[in-house]
């Protein structure tokens, strides 16, 4: 079967609006016209640029995942919750203003590249900067020299509405979702009901991030990403990648890096 490209899908969704004014619900339709609107709008900006949203609840520890992937710290990270009122982006590669401007994100943080590696010393051997000249991990896959934006946004459950609102705008606008979990509140209901099931159907657009698998043993971690494979599939989203990290020691971020790499690339 043929693919149908972005502009094509948003034709036909508009044409489909048009056909149901007044036999559907005038919310649907709103909703409907409001994902028009964001696709045409998204598709005049950078497509060189991929837009990956850190999504979660307070204290699961997305800021420093952004910061462990990074390897610089970037966002904030402290004990006083919500520690993020505002998205945070991490970028590789140039041009990606535009389309920070139309996400509304203001906190960026520009990271090296290749081309921007140290020039070496004095035998000319280049000296790339450690963690921040490729998304790549010591036993990694290749890595995204640019085209990644990697946002950290406030926290879905917050207490402060306007932290809420900015946090589900992003969610609404970004390319590839990462959503970051604890052992504690995985499978919180607000989280599943709220948030991944109205993205059933589109797995290949989700990744579901455990955090804090070093507070667990290798059974417990087992355990729980099995649970979290079968409460995700429950959401409709089968075949979403599901994955144990730990921020603190670096466990299982090569893994995230390489699932970010292939988006970028792609």
């Amino acid at each position: 079967m043929s693919r149908i490209d972005l502009a094509d899908r948003t034709a036909a969704l508009e044409s489909a609006v048009v056909a149901a004014s007044g036999r559907l619900d005038r919310e649907l339709l709103d909703d409907a016209r409001a994902v028009v609107t964001r696709a045409r709008e998204r598709g005049g900006l950078s497509a060189e640029h991929t837009v990956v949203a850190l999504a979660g609840a307070t204290g699961s520890g997305k800021s420093s995942v952004l910061n462990a992937v990074a390897g610089s710290e970037i966002a904030t990270v402290g004990v006083r919750r919500p520690t993020t009122s505002h998205a945070v982006a991490a970028v590789w590669g140039d041009g990606a203003g535009p389309l920070l401007d139309w996400l509304e994100v203001r906190r960026r943080q520009e990271m090296p590249t290749p081309a921007d590696d140290d020039p070496g010393d004095d035998s000319g051997a280049a000296r790339p900067r450690r963690g921040l000249a490729r998304l790549r991990g010591r036993r990694g896959p290749a890595g995204i020299s640019t085209g990644l934006v990697l946002l950290d946004l406030p926290d879905h459950d917050s207490v402060v509405v306007e932290h809420r609102v900015r946090a589900e705008r992003l969610v609404e606008r970004a390319d590839l979702l990462v959503w970051v979990v604890d052992p504690q509140k995985y499978a919180d209901a607000a989280l599943h009901e709220r948030y991944l099931r109205p993205l059933a159907g589109r797995s290949e657009v989700v990744v579901v991030v455990l955090n804090q698998a070093d507070r667990l043993s290798d059974a417990e971690t087992d355990a729980m990403l099995a649970d979290l494979r079968r409460l995700v599939a429950a959401d409709g989203l089968d075949g979403a990648r599901v994955l144990a990290v730990s921020a603190a020691t670096g466990r299982g971020i090569d893994q995230l890096k390489g699932l970010l790499a292939e988006a970028a690339a792609r």
